[in-house]
């Protein structure tokens, strides 16, 4: 659906494309949300506890498609590999936190790597923003200073408890990041030491 609504990837010639859409059930539903609050500038169905919520989901609903992505990974033919999402936080975020925790990065250091998003797209960020502000307030008929942005602001600029949730609802639900490849994900212990292969320097 985000590639009709948006276009495909203007991607170099020669390269191999894996198509792993993660759009199924609630996790959908929040996007659609999204999307049409990105449309309009009007973030107040998009609460502050949003971002935390879609960890949490999709750790479930995406496990078909982040353990296709891990198995893509393994293939040496695939590497270099990019992995990404239309907004690159809670689908993206929540599989490179599955990945770097299952080859043995600390949590705190896949919470930083996560929070490295608000200074590589500071930027970009403030650029949306300003652009989604500007929309509110045109299509509520009402000044900028007047336009609340606390909810734009919390789905833009990203805090540690989103993507802690995730740790979160995994160590609820299956014991550890192992046991949740293993049993949700369907990895084998082979596939896993694998991955630490081709990512992990020796």
């Amino acid at each position: 659906k985000e590639i009709a609504y948006s276009g495909k990837d203007k991607l170099p010639k020669g390269t191999k494309e894996i198509a792993l859409p993660i759009e199924s059930g609630n996790a959908e539903d929040l996007t659609v949300i999204v999307a049409e609050a990105r449309k309009t500038g009007d973030f107040s169905k998009v609460p502050t506890d949003f971002n935390p919520e879609i960890h949490r989901l999709i750790v479930d609903e995406a496990a078909d498609e982040y353990a296709a992505l891990i198995r893509a990974i393994i293939k040496s033919e695939n590497i270099p590999l990019v992995f990404h999402c239309s907004h690159g936080v809670h689908r993206t975020g929540t599989a490179a936190a599955i990945i770097l925790s299952l080859i043995g990065v600390p949590w705190e250091t896949v919470r930083n790597d996560y929070l490295l998003s608000n200074k590589t797209r500071e930027a970009q960020a403030k650029k949306r923003l300003q652009q989604l502000k500007e929309l509110a307030a045109k299509n509520q008929n009402i000044p900028l200073s007047e336009v609340d942005t606390t909810n734009m602001n919390a789905f833009y600029i990203l805090q540690g408890d989103y993507i802690d949730a995730t740790k979160e609802e995994i160590l609820k639900s299956y014991g550890s990041f192992y046991n949740y490849a293993t049993k949700r994900l369907k990895l084998s212990e082979d596939e896993i030491e694998k991955l630490k292969d081709v990512l992990l320097q020796k």
